[in-house]
C-alpha cells in the first residue's frame, strides 16, 4: 500500500472527501517527520515507535578499490512494531496457515 491508497481506503470508508483525508495524512507525516528532525522520538500505542539512533564516525573501506574512506557521523531512524500489531499480523498469518 502506498500513500495514495491510504489515502483512497479512509475517504472511502469514512465517506470523506478524498483531499480532506490527503491534507490529514499530510499534516500527520510532517508532524512525525518534524519530531524526528529535531531528534524526539514518535510512540504510536498498540501501532509502532520510531526513534533516532545516532551513528559516529567510522573508516570504511570501499568494496569495489578496497581504499580506505572516512564515513560521517549520520543519524537514522529505527522502526519497532507494536505488540498490538505484531499479535493481530501473526493471528492473521495462523488463521491463513490453519483453515480449520
Amino acid at each position: 500500500m502506498v500513500k495514495a491508497d491510504l489515502v483512497a481506503k479512509v475517504a472511502q470508508e469514512r465517506g470523506w472527501k478524498l483531499s480532506e483525508v490527503q491534507q490529514v495524512v499530510e499534516n500527520m507525516f510532517d508532524a512525525m517527520t518534524k519530531n524526528l528532525v529535531e531528534g524526539q522520538g514518535i510512540e504510536i500505542r498498540g501501532f509502532a515507535s520510531f526513534k533516532i539512533k545516532e551513528y559516529k564516525a567510522y573508516q570504511g573501506r570501499n568494496p569495489r578499490t578496497g581504499q580506505s574512506i572516512s564515513v560521517r557521523p549520520k543519524r537514522g531512524v529505527v522502526f519497532k512494531v507494536g505488540t498490538e500489531l505484531r499479535d493481530r499480523v501473526n493471528k492473521a498469518v495462523e488463521a491463513e496457515n490453519n483453515p480449520n
